[in-house]
């Protein structure tokens, strides 16, 4: 074991207290580590679970050098963390997975050269700041075309697709707000999948079985694993998560999301931490995402994995509980996540659940009776 691993009794700060810091902090309790998060809203999901909640913007450096101060090591459960705060925390040398992969996943145009760097397989794309360059990525690029602004933007906020040049007015929308966008090909693509792997700083990397992806509304709906994509597919999307993550030096647990036409990838996204198609690991494979993410950042050895052979993870949002939990008697076959969050609003993540099975085939006997 490194000479440098945080055993437990330690105590670990998370930068956001939504579903991912919450799930991290389940582990973390369970491993015998003390928790403090920062997150600007009271009682968030995972202050429920945190020794001590610091309360206060994700860019307030005076917070940020209190969590320091607290704490052993540090992470973050989104991508959006405050950037100088990442590079003092890196600095001071408590945040493993450093400050570089943030700043390249919050930019997509910063992301798309990445994966350039690295020699993966991506869309025809061209950066608009201007009406003119809307005007030649449509000449050069084409139609149909997805367009969407480099910073923020998530579950299909700040994104256009333009089907024909009447979905046009959206995208100038975004460009008289001064935004700077991303034109990009729309792969009509045969499915879309998920790498959830973890890099330890000793750079031993694991993988967890590939998952295939449903999307409703621009939101992830459901995770099916494993993927029904050949082993070609699911070896060159592994091939691609090494290469992007030597290239960036990933440390933790990191995702690519991959559209698949026939044989053939194209990386369409990447996110530095725990993954939304991830949370089936929980209860499908011997160690959840979360775990090996907690042990890559103590430097403790990342745990060979093993899968039960099928799982499907569905999504609750505020305007499906009702189709779910009004059949309890549905349930017999399902682990319920719920968040802990105050608000239950139309078209937010408030829970998942998990469906575990030996097979593909007993799989979907599961799903029918949770859907009948």
């Amino acid at each position: 074991m490194p000479a440098n691993s945080l055993l437990y009794g330690k105590t670990i700060g998370i930068i956001g207290g939504g579903q991912l810091g919450r799930m991290m902090a389940t582990v973390l309790r369970h491993m015998g580590y003390h928790l403090i998060v920062l997150d600007p809203t009271p009682d968030c999901p995972a202050a429920q679970l945190a020794d001590e909640q610091i309360v206060a913007k994700y860019d307030d450096l005076e917070a940020i050098k209190q969590l320091r101060e607290k704490t052993d090591v540090v992470t973050y459960e989104f991508e959006n963390v405050d950037l100088a705060a990442a590079r003092y925390l890196e600095a001071e040398g408590v945040l493993p997975q450093g400050a570089k992969s943030l700043e390249i996943t919050q930019d997509r145009e910063k992301e798309k050269q990445a994966m350039l760097d690295s020699h993966q397989p991506v869309s025809p794309f061209k950066i608009i700041t201007s009406e003119a360059e809307l005007d030649e990525a449509i000449q050069t690029i084409g139609l149909p075309a997805v367009v969407k602004t480099c910073r923020g933007g998530y579950d299909g906020k700040g994104q256009v697709k333009l089907k024909t040049s009447a979905d046009l007015p959206g995208v100038r929308d975004l460009l008289e707000r001064g935004e700077r966008l991303i034109y990009e090909a729309f792969v009509n693509f045969d499915c879309e999948i998920s790498v959830v792997f973890t890099r330890g700083m000793d750079k031993e990397m694991c993988y967890f079985p590939v998952g295939e992806n449903v999307h409703r509304d621009h939101i992830l709906h459901t995770t099916t694993v494993p993927a029904s994509v050949s082993d070609t597919v699911i070896d060159k999307a592994k091939q691609a998560a090494r290469e992007i993550a030597e290239t960036i030096g990933v440390v933790g647990t990191f995702t690519l999301e991959l559209f698949v036409k026939g044989e053939e990838i194209y990386v369409n996204e990447l996110a530095p931490r725990p993954h939304n198609s991830g949370h089936y690991t929980i209860e499908a494979c011997n160690v959840s995402q979360f775990e090996q993410h907690i042990r890559a950042i103590v430097g403790l050895p990342l745990l060979p994995i093993y899968f039960h052979g099928a799982s499907q993870m569905i999504n609750l949002l505020g305007d499906n509980l009702k189709q779910y939990f009004n059949h309890p008697e549905r349930l017999t076959d399902v682990h319920i996540h719920m968040y802990g969050k105050s608000d239950i609003k139309p078209k937010r993540k408030v829970g998942h659940l998990t469906i575990v099975a030996e097979s593909r085939e007993a799989l979907n006997q599961k799903i029918k009776v949770l859907h009948r």
